[in-house]
């Protein structure tokens, strides 16, 4: 008889039993209910230790020194090689064009232009920044760096914030 919607069935084995702890002594999980005796891995809530311990050691987030000091507020420029612009493009760069070509993704928000590459050609560059090196060789080869202001963000409270109107 063949294979019909009426009689398929699983593998042998391929659906078990769910194991059903702490129900008594006969089902082979009581008791203790396959946690062993006392300890921290015994107790209720205890699903692995916390990220960063280590048994009571000192932890390597506190082992290694702290130096310096990271600036909250830091904007990072997205990298840009006026190579790269000189093989893509003609006359006029701006920002939009380089997001349009994908060189720069859409969520950057600035772009600084490097000196790396040569430049053959006349262009007109419009970016957030560049680099010494980059504006000498853009204007050695006739060109312009355009430099964009870049938009700070308005104060929401605090002393510079607007008085409020009322």
């Amino acid at each position: 008889m063949g294979i019909s919607l009426t009689n398929l069935r699983g593998n042998e084995g391929s659906n078990r039993k769910r194991k059903r702890i702490g129900r008594g002594m006969g089902s082979g999980h009581g008791q203790t209910a396959g946690k062993g005796v006392k300890g921290q891995k015994a107790r209720t809530g205890h699903h692995g230790a916390r990220i960063g311990f280590e048994g009571g050691q000192m932890p390597m987030q506190r082992r290694l020194p702290k130096r310096g000091f990271k600036n909250p507020f830091r904007r990072e420029a997205f990298p840009v090689n006026l190579g790269h612009l000189c093989e893509r493009f003609d006359g006029t760069v701006d920002v939009e064009a380089m997001k349009d070509a994908g060189m720069v993704p859409r969520t950057a928000p600035l772009v600084k232009v490097l000196a790396e590459g040569d430049v053959t050609k006349k262009l007109t560059v419009r970016a957030h920044a560049f680099s010494e090196a980059a504006k000498a060789k853009l204007e050695q080869a006739g060109g312009v760096a355009e430099v964009i202001a870049v938009e700070k963000k308005k104060k929401t409270h605090g002393p510079a914030a607007e008085p409020a109107q009322g």
